[in-house]
């Protein structure tokens, strides 16, 4: 919000500087994010007198004015239309520098022959001072102004750009800003008169106001004002709209909109004849009703909207913007005012789903008090009155449903310690609320304390409290250390456990990814094509943004592998990706299940191409091996991986269950070729899914195993077994560990083959044992008993035999 310092002396007397000012604004809460000096770049730029006006010789579309300043009178040829005898006007002489309406820059004014006469300056439009884009004319200053003085005393201003916090309406305005000056500077606050004379006729004969949504509309205010010429606003109006960023638009729209950045109430004005029935209804609009608004759009309303009627027809969307029907315009002769207070829910809602933002919705946005509505519509309704010569109705309509009590709340000084740390007494805290228009009364040791209406954020002790600390400033507080101890921390096991897995897998090369919770049916159906019988569906948004994000997610996999797909259209080495999130799986009359899960996934080229380097995809044996990674560094060692029954998403010969100690972690495996043909796949694409809650179960106990380095040397042996085809490898070190005892210290697989010479349905697996005591040195004696125990039991339970 733009505030112009002359603006804000009229109703606080400012002594500090602008810099010191912005800074105990700031120190108390409300952010200056900028200060602007306008006129900065007016040098020599000076206040001028139309002393005469005559046609160009030979252009009739051009004029000839002359332009008394200090000095004597000179020429300017001027296109511009709007001038008179006898105005004030911005006159540049040659030299000095205006922005080029052309190009946007600075540049010199020269003196130039216009189609045969000189022109000695430029008399100077609101765009070419960098006043707003208005180039249709030259800019009418007031009559008071004097002739030569420089531009900069009569239009210079410092503007402050402020950050209003959402909590804060009421600094949404001038006056608010004014009340938080007077407070940090202990200055006196003058408000506007808002009296004014009312010879019209008695407002409850002109117009009616009913409100039949009163849990949208809390308050609706109206007054009548007959007789009113509607044309340009005067210059000092003009003025204060432009340093506030807001164009002029005619003398009616300019006060509303005036008062609305005076007291941060929106206003509207409707054309008064254009009213059927003569009636305001405030209300939700019926099936099927549009409006065209101001803008020109016709909009289509729903009945979760709000809306200004009158006896037959929407008239405006409340609190946003109004009808084209009802417009203001320069044939219009009476006005009703209004000012009203709407639900800040209904008008968010009706801004978003109409994708329509204004000065007003955001302003009710915030919640503003239903205070100021009255306030607003007797300062404009004056305004009215004395800048369009009109006559007010006697009296106001004043339609207040959502009238509540105030509140009074209790302040200790051990509450204001409690929270501050500092000690002050209850005539210190009186004292400082009293500077904000607090009503304070001392009980026993406490204080009573009562907001001002214009206060609606104040509710609990703890924003009196706040109040206090910025009316002392927050930079006087003193620093001091916590008065009791820290807390403890509480153990967080599943959230150790996640941070501990995406260090693994970061380590193992693998980047995480994060996506959304919420997916479409069209990416839910590319991994689940048709949904099982009697299955229930999965929880659905009531108002999803896109139909991409309609329903929670009941796995990971399909995001994930859209940022597969994406990843690999990419020059680089296939993706590694995992993500660790939450699914929710549908259960029938309930709310989904929650379960946090991991993925993995990886796919495409496993390195870089280069001239010297044959490209190796990834395949299985690389997503096993981050995937045993993970569990021995997890201390989960020496698991299981068994075929599992056919999965949806798995390929279904190629697909393995992960165990440990009969506890199913998760599962592994390629992707499932109808299901790589839906995402148009062209490499294998491999995967791993984990229930990070039975992980966790798994993980349980000691965390980190410490062991000294062997003292004594291993022995090795390697064993070619000749097993079936149907002989997993798994079951073979099953076997082996299960009769090698405590000496064997690992084994390990160096080579499969299969083919010539070997019977058919037969397969050779090469596998190295470790044996070592951590007590003494292994004498061939002993590994041969180990070795023959293993060999014997692999014949009795496979038919195993040594390959010779």
């Amino acid at each position: 919000m733009k505030v112009s310092i002359k603006w804000l002396a009229e109703y606080v007397d400012i002594a500090v500087p602008a810099k010191e000012l912005a800074h105990l604004l700031t120190m108390s809460g409300t952010e200056v994010a900028g200060i602007t000096q306008r006129g900065e770049g007016w040098a020599g730029i000076v206040v001028g007198r139309v002393a005469s006006l005559r046609p160009h010789p030979t252009a009739d579309s051009l004029t000839l004015a002359t332009i008394e300043v200090r000095e004597d009178p000179v020429t300017v040829v001027t296109g511009a239309t709007n001038l008179k005898v006898g105005d004030k006007v911005p006159y540049a002489p040659v030299g000095a520098r205006l922005l080029d309406v052309h190009t946007g820059r600075r540049a010199a004014v020269g003196g130039v022959r216009i189609r045969g006469v000189e022109s000695w300056g430029v008399v100077c439009s609101e765009k070419e001072l960098g006043l707003s884009d208005a180039h249709e004319g030259i800019l009418i200053l007031s009559p008071e102004a004097e002739i030569g003085q420089p531009l900069a005393d009569v239009l210079g201003d410092t503007i402050l750009d402020l950050e209003i916090t959402p909590n804060r309406p009421d600094c949404l305005g001038v006056l608010g800003l004014a009340r938080e000056v007077a407070a940090l500077t202990e200055e006196s606050l003058h408000l506007p008169d808002l009296t004014y004379l009312e010879q019209g006729p008695d407002v409850r004969e002109a117009a009616q106001v009913e409100i039949l949504a009163p849990d949208l509309c809390l308050r609706y205010g109206a007054s009548v004002i007959y007789d009113v010429t509607v044309g340009p606003s005067p210059f000092w109006l003009r003025d204060r709209l432009l340093t506030a960023g807001v164009r002029p638009i005619n003398s009616v729209v300019d006060i509303t909109n005036y008062v609305m950045l005076e007291y941060g109430q929106p206003l509207h004005a409707f054309d008064y004849e254009t009213l059927l029935g003569r009636r305001i209804v405030v209300r939700r609009p019926r099936p099927g009703e549009s409006i065209r608004t101001l803008d020109g759009v016709v909009r289509q309303l729903t009945t979760e909207m709000l809306v200004i009627a009158d006896a037959e027809r929407p008239v405006a969307l409340a609190g946003i913007m109004g009808g084209a029907e009802t417009e203001v315009t320069e044939r219009t002769r009476v006005v009703l005012l209004e000012s009203a207070n709407f639900s800040p829910t209904s008008i968010r809602r009706g801004s978003r789903t109409l994708r329509l933002k204004t000065e007003a919705s955001v302003r009710f946005d915030k919640g503003l008090p239903p205070s100021l509505a009255m306030l607003a519509l007797r300062r404009a309704t004056k305004m009215l009155v004395e800048l369009c010569g009109g006559h007010a109705s006697r009296g106001v309509l004043d339609a207040y449903p959502g009238r509540r009590e105030s509140i009074t709340i209790r302040l200790t000084p051990g509450e204001l310690r409690r929270i501050l740390g500092i000690e002050l007494t209850l005539a210190q805290m009186s004292r400082a609320l009293g500077r904000l228009g607090f009503e304070c009364r001392e009980e026993g040791q406490a204080l009573l304390v009562r907001s001002p209406e214009h206060r609606s954020d104040i509710q609990i002790p703890a924003d009196l409290v706040e109040e206090v600390a910025r009316l002392i400033g927050y930079d006087r507080i003193p620093t001091t250390t916590l008065a009791g101890p820290l807390p403890d921390h509480p153990p967080q096991p599943r959230r150790s456990l996640t941070e501990r897995v995406r260090d693994l897998l970061v380590g193992c090369g693998l980047q995480e990814v994060i996506s959304y919770s919420l997916v479409g049916h069209r990416l839910l159906s590319k991994i689940a094509p048709g949904a099982q019988d009697g299955a229930p569906d999965p929880l659905r948004l009531a108002n999803p943004m896109t139909p991409d994000h309609e329903m929670l997610r009941t796995s990971l996999l399909p995001s994930l592998l859209e940022c597969v797909v994406g990843n690999l259209c990419l020059d680089e080495p296939g993706p590694r990706l995992f993500e660790i999130g939450r699914v929710y799986l549908p259960r029938k009359g309930d709310l989904p299940r929650e379960r946090e899960m991991l993925v993995i996934a990886m796919a495409g080229p496993g390195c870089q191409r280069g001239w010297s380097e044959r490209t190796v995809e990834l395949d299985f044996y690389d997503l096993k091996g981050v995937v045993e990674e993970l569990l021995v560094r997890l201390n989960l060692e020496e698991p299981r991986f068994c075929r599992t029954a056919s999965q949806d998403v798995l390929h279904p010969g190629r697909a393995l269950a992960i165990e440990w100690k009969g506890l199913r972690l998760g599962v592994m495996g390629e992707l499932h070729p109808k299901v790589a043909r839906n995402f148009e796949f062209r490499v294998p694409v491999f995967l791993a899914e984990f229930d990070l809650e039975l992980l966790l179960e798994a993980c349980q106990g000691d965390s980190l195993r410490i062991a000294p380095p062997p003292r004594f040397p291993a022995v090795r042996r390697d064993l070619a077994l000749v097993v079936e085809e149907r002989v997993a490898v798994s079951e073979l070190f099953d076997l082996i560990r299960q009769a090698g005892g405590p000496l064997l210290a690992a084994v390990e697989l160096f080579d499969l083959y299969h083919g010539q010479g070997l019977p058919p349905g037969t397969k050779s697996c090469g596998v190295t044992v470790t044996f070592r005591s951590p007590e003494r040195t292994l004498i061939d004696a002993e590994v041969a008993e180990i070795e023959a125990r293993i060999t014997d039991l692999l014949q009795k339970r496979t038919g195993a035999r040594l390959r010779g």
